[in-house]
């Protein structure tokens, strides 16, 4: 309510004269409504066919506004941290676009020699650098120029970005994670430019995951193909899931159709009716059960 009050205020102040109702978005007419019935500092009253807002008493406006807001926009200096500048507009980190400047993708070599490039000729040696640190990570912007020339692996969970020894032999790359849902920040970056020649993306077998898949091809640039392990299907009876599944079921309903129009693969519309008839999703950390499972 305050963050409409806030823009509801800063509105009649700047206007200096008497604001149409019609201006103001529902929560802010609600937000004056009841501060005119608090404090008499505003009016509502009729003017042609509809209702304008007035200002009774502008020195009361003032400290309701200083008190909400402590700092206005033209105060602050252009550098400052986002979440800092929202504290200082509405005493809250998350008013307005709270989003940070940069991503941090935590990332890890599959094999020697990979490697990151960036546009203006900077050269990262992940495999390098992993072998001292264990991982290494990339400060990215949509706007950058990182790239490189071997596949990204994007798994859902930490414990497969951990342990790497799922992979098939013949994977090579980079591997990173995304903790359950991709990051706006990690789609607007892969949707800039091709970042690498083939993206393998390896989420749960449940609605989420295949959601997150479906913006993947709706919006990265290169070619995202979504992993499948094999004998998925026997895996899935063993340790598949009813609960995940209903839990993500109308994440599931949401993905179909946009999977539909980017023309997923047959092997994943197989998984989809295989998931759909089953009522059962599947975990996948569940990798390191097939050779038990068979």
């Amino acid at each position: 309510m305050s963050r409409a009050l806030i823009a509801a205020l800063e509105k009649l102040v700047g206007s200096g004269s008497d604001v149409p109702a019609s201006l103001f978005t529902s929560s802010q007419r609600d937000a004056l409504n009841e501060l005119a019935r608090k404090t008499g500092a505003v009016r509502i009253k009729p003017q042609g066919k509809g209702l304008v807002y007035q200002v009774v008493n502008a020195q009361l406006i003032q400290e309701h506004l200083k008190t909400l807001r402590p700092h206005g926009a033209d105060d602050l200096l252009d550098s400052l941290p986002k979440r800092a500048a929202n504290i200082a507009q509405t005493r809250n980190s998350k008013g307005k676009d709270h989003s940070h400047d940069h991503y941090y993708l935590l990332i890890k070599p599959i094999g020697p020699n990979v490697t990151w490039h960036h546009e203006d000729g900077r050269i990262f040696d992940l495999s390098c650098m992993s072998s001292i640190s264990g991982a290494g990570v990339l400060a990215i912007q949509a706007d950058d120029a990182w790239y490189t020339e071997q596949p990204l692996w994007l798994v859902e969970n930490q414990a497969l970005f951990d342990r790497l020894d799922w992979l098939p032999q013949e994977a090579n790359g980079t591997i990173t994670y995304y903790g359950g849902q991709i990051h706006g920040q990690l789609l607007n970056w892969l949707a800039e430019c091709p970042r690498t020649p083939h993206l393998i993306f390896f989420p749960d077998y449940d609605g989420v995951g295949l959601l997150n898949y479906a913006k993947l091809l709706e919006t990265a640039c290169c070619p995202c193909t979504f992993w499948l392990i094999p004998g998925w299907k026997n895996l899935l009876q063993t340790y598949g899931n009813n609960f995940v599944w209903q839990n993500t079921l109308s994440d599931f309903h949401a993905a179909l159709p946009r999977l539909q129009a980017a023309k997923m693969a047959d092997a994943v519309q197989e998984l989809c009716l295989g998931l759909s008839r089953s009522g059962l999703a599947l975990e996948h950390e569940a990798i390191w059960l097939s050779e038990i499972s068979k």
